[in-house]
């Protein structure tokens, strides 16, 4: 891990030009990529997550191309503005450019929208690819019934025209599946769009498994419960109420069981 300590001395710096506000939401967006590694939601170096920096600039933080999820910290998080500007790269690594596109595309529309997560895993993907997306068969899965948005597939992000097209597709709505591609969730702080993301995780993991049953029908609940757990799920859509830092505190307690890193 030599090179990944060389990487933190290059960086050891970074708090001392940076507000608290930026700090503080440096070390969440670092704590978000550890989880999604102890999770094991990683797709190499590949995917991202981004947070907007506090203040009056489009900025936004992103993590450095080449590091792994379990190398991401607080200091090594790249700046970036809405036009692709690197503002500050402590490792000199750059950013993907796709990753750009894609979370660009959402902090430049939405300002509403303070974090956006993205995830290449297996069953996310599986659900991606099935004509009929999430399905409404677990209680997790109807908790996002009325406000998942998709958008199909046009090849590796690499077409700064699609930021229109996503957006559209977003429209009013936080959370996406990309087609054939994979999940995004987006939140009005860190913790709310890694709750976000966590429940939309588990939904499509149990959609694969109830689906492996081969000719076993699938019990979908009748529509009136549907729209029950829909109104129910509302407060946790929006971010507010204590049930998100509740969440969120018991996962960094979890992670700083083994890691705490994230926060150097």
């Amino acid at each position: 891990m030599s090179s990944v300590t060389s990487l933190s001395s290059v960086a050891n710096t970074v708090r001392q030009r940076v507000t608290p506000e930026e700090w503080e939401v440096r070390v969440k967006l670092a704590a978000a990529y550890r989880l999604a590694a102890l999770y094991k939601w990683t797709d190499h170096i590949y995917t991202h997550f981004s947070a907007r920096v506090p203040g009056p600039e489009e900025h936004f933080l992103i993590n450095a191309f080449g590091l792994l999820f379990d190398e991401i910290s607080a200091s090594n998080l790249v700046k970036v503005d809405i036009d692709g500007t690197l503002i500050d790269d402590p490792t000199g690594l750059g950013i993907n450019y796709a990753g750009y596109v894609i979370h660009s595309a959402i902090h430049g529309a939405r300002h509403d929208l303070q974090a956006v997560l993205h995830t290449h895993t297996r069953d996310g993907i599986a659900v991606s690819a099935q004509k009929d997306g999430l399905l409404p068969i677990s209680q997790h899965s109807i908790a996002f019934s009325g406000r998942v948005a998709y958008h199909g597939y046009e090849g590796v992000a690499l077409d700064l025209d699609e930021r229109e097209r996503l957006v559209a597709d977003l429209g009013d709505k936080s959370v996406m599946i990309l087609r054939n591609h994979g999940l995004l969730t987006a939140g009005v702080s860190v913790e709310h769009a890694f709750q976000q993301l966590q429940g939309l995780e588990r939904a499509c993991t149990i959609q694969i498994a109830a689906q492996a049953g081969g000719n076993a029908a699938l019990v979908f609940p009748p529509a009136e419960v549907v729209a029950r757990v829909e109104q129910q799920a509302k407060v946790f859509s929006s971010g507010e109420g204590p049930g998100v830092t509740r969440h969120w505190n018991a996962l960094i307690r979890q992670l700083e069981r083994t890691d705490t890193d994230y926060k150097n």
